[in-house]
């Protein structure tokens, strides 16, 4: 029997169905003939590759099978997408894609993650089987279009600063320290996306909006895609949630995606210290509530954060003037137009289980302390 017969005869039994026994006699099968193991994971590369021209991206497989499976499926497909990477550039003589700078970062990440896992023989079929499943079963979603060039290179050493700055506000325990370091970072991130967006104008260059997606990890996932909402539309971008996979599509110029993604995350760490350390003294005066505590207080601080950031943002567009504030509704059009395409039918949805009435009062006073001066009004 060909090792392709094997491989046909595993899948036929465990993919298309959702037993158990189903999926024993399909990695039976695999785990009874070593020489199919390379035709095996032939057919992983394919499943892969085939999630790609569904719209997905290295970063949105990883996490989805980290969502719905376990550590050992994670590992598998890291290695699974590397390989694909590297086959692929092999074939068009390139040495790897060439599809921009995240597609490198997210390939990147997954490094320390891409193994074979060492098991026996029928533990390995099961865990391939099992990620095939899931694979096979990933439904299309949106492409994000690969950036055109930009006017110049991002200035790496900028990103590097801005990241020194907001970790540092993250660790120290001194509220006026912290306060600094962001307000500076948020300086520069204003400072970098208004020179980039000036820089375009005058050069004419072919700029437009990309996308990125962020994850939202369990739980709480809707209020932190309430967050990152604000975080967006204080930093000219988009964003849609997605429920179903977990993750969010923000739409917007380079420099801005980069802003948000920062921001975002800084004030996500913010949100969890000041939860823990308000939740500890709620247990200590006898409270046990933990599940709804939270929960209302990451909606709270992200309801908060939301005011806090709009008045930011219209206080920027009242102070803009001369050759910026064109410029300016110009790429707020063509980021509207961008998304528009991309995601032609949204829907509102509303934030549940939010009773909690202590949980909302200290996430309404944790985002009252974080550090989120936003970009300073243009002289």
């Amino acid at each position: 029997m060909s090792t392709s017969s094997t491989v046909e005869r595993a899948f036929e039994a465990a993919l298309y169905a959702e037993t158990d026994a189903a999926l024993d006699t399909g990695a039976s099968l695999l785990a009874a003939d070593p020489a199919a193991d390379a035709e095996l994971t032939r057919r992983g590369e394919e499943f892969v590759a085939a999630a790609w021209r569904r719209g997905w991206q290295p970063a949105d497989v990883v996490r989805i099978v980290r969502r719905e499976l376990d550590d050992v499926h994670v590992r598998l497909v890291s290695a699974l997408i590397l390989s694909e990477n590297s086959k692929r550039g092999e074939s068009d003589g390139s040495g790897g894609p060439s599809r921009g700078p995240r597609w490198a970062a997210q390939l990147e990440d997954l490094a320390p993650e891409a193994r074979t896992p060492r098991t026996d023989r029928f533990s390995y079929a099961t865990t391939a089987l099992e990620l095939y499943r899931l694979l096979l079963r990933l439904p299309a979603i949106e492409p994000l279009d690969i950036p055109r060039a930009t006017a110049a290179p991002h200035d790496s050493r900028m990103l590097t600063r801005i990241r020194a700055l907001l970790a540092k506000a993250e660790a120290t325990g001194f509220p006026e320290e912290a306060e600094a370091l962001s307000a500076k970072a948020q300086e520069l991130m204003a400072r970098h996306s208004i020179d980039e967006a000036l820089l375009a104008a005058r050069t004419h260059a072919k700029d437009a909006p990309g996308a990125c997606r962020i994850g939202m990890e369990a739980p709480y996932e809707t209020a932190k895609a309430v967050l990152l909402d604000a975080v967006a539309g204080a930093n000219r971008c988009r964003a849609v949630w997605n429920e179903a996979l977990g993750f969010s599509t923000v739409v917007g110029f380079e420099p801005d995606l980069e802003a948000v993604e920062l921001l975002y995350t800084s004030l996500l760490v913010q949100a969890t210290a000041a939860m823990t350390k308000a939740e500890a003294a709620q247990r200590a005066s006898g409270r046990k509530r933990t599940k709804t505590f939270r929960q209302s207080f990451l909606a709270a601080y992200a309801h908060r954060i939301g005011d806090r950031l709009a008045s930011v943002a219209e206080g920027q567009v009242t102070a803009t003037e001369g050759e910026l504030l064109p410029v300016l509704a110009a790429r707020d059009v063509a980021v509207a137009d961008h998304m528009d395409r991309l995601f032609p039918e949204t829907v509102t949805t509303r934030l549940r289980g939010v009773t909690d009435a202590a949980g909302w009062h200290e996430g309404s006073a944790a985002a009252d302390r974080a550090q989120v001066k936003g970009r300073r009004p243009i002289p």
